[in-house]
């Protein structure tokens, strides 16, 4: 039978921090739904700063999940708002207790700050990485410069094996673009990780969230979900992103990254959902 999860929703960050601005396009964890019978088990999210925390508390919670919500500045900066649906503010400390999953969902480079919160989750948590680099909001990472796969690069960071997902979905397109399984169009979401056991376990959330879970395959791999590459914020169907995936050229990926990131910056306006897909799209084209 699924296991639905408790959940622990972590808004990890330097105390009296400014938000820090999120680069376009941003990418959050989306909505974990399922009209199956579950049984309870545990679920962390982890957040720093700057985060849709309406969006996750209530998707999850309406799927089933005890949501437990920390913020590094104390369980009382979280809002009525976010408790209203039945998430529960926590100490971090508490949060990553006892969870079979635990997200990360926090800028790229910031993982070193979480390496003894995560080591004092179980064993068998499957931690889950959603950051992506953009070196103008992050900082010069000489080894991600150099090459090395972002994931490796975080896994290496926390101490701990974890799965690269959600990563490669604007924040818009998690939040209002779910559908049931089976639906036509459903747009798919990679999944990579060095288990497979954990994969299927994402992927699972992935699919209660309203979209395909593709199996990428192993984590040294995830680098084809990286931005920059034709899977990343396109908005495609499983088929389509399998092809996307296996079009991913590692040596063009910063390259283009980088071009997409001056282009959205010379805008005047903030171009809307569906221009920042199309351009995302026509940069691989």
């Amino acid at each position: 039978m699924y296991r639905a999860s408790r959940t622990s929703i972590l808004l990890v960050g330097a105390r009296n921090s400014k938000p820090a601005r999120d680069p376009l396009p941003r990418t959050q964890p989306s909505r974990l739904r399922s009209t199956r019978t579950k049984e309870k088990t545990h679920e962390g999210i982890c957040y720093r700063r700057r985060s849709n925390r309406r969006q996750h508390r209530t998707s999850l919670s309406e799927a089933g999940h005890d949501v437990h919500i920390a913020d590094a500045r104390g369980p009382e900066s979280v809002t009525t708002e976010v408790t209203a649906a039945g998430a529960q503010p926590v100490e971090l400390t508490a949060a990553t207790k006892d969870q079979d999953v635990v997200i990360v969902a926090i800028p790229f480079g910031v993982h070193p700050q979480l390496k003894e919160l995560i080591a004092t989750t179980p064993a068998s948590t499957v931690v889950v990485d959603t950051s992506n680099y953009y070196p103008a909001m992050n900082g010069h990472i000489q080894a991600v410069v150099d090459g090395q796969v972002e994931s490796l690069w975080s896994q290496e960071q926390l101490g701990r094996p974890i799965v690269k997902a959600w990563n490669a979905a604007l924040a818009e397109t998690q939040r209002s673009m779910g559908k049931p399984a089976g639906s036509p169009d459903r747009i798919a979401i990679p999944v990579a990780g060095d288990s497979a056991q954990a994969r299927a376990t994402v992927m699972q959330l992935v699919d209660d969230s309203g979209f395909d879970a593709y199996d990428a395959g192993l984590l040294a791999e995830s680098w084809r979900q990286q931005p920059g590459t034709p899977a990343y914020c396109t908005e495609l169907g499983i088929e389509e992103l399998g092809q996307a995936l296996a079009a991913a050229e590692k040596d063009k990926a910063p390259v283009t990254r980088d071009r997409l990131m001056e282009n959205f910056g010379a805008l005047t306006e903030m171009p809307s959902h569906e221009d920042i897909v199309a351009t995302n799209r026509a940069a691989h084209h």
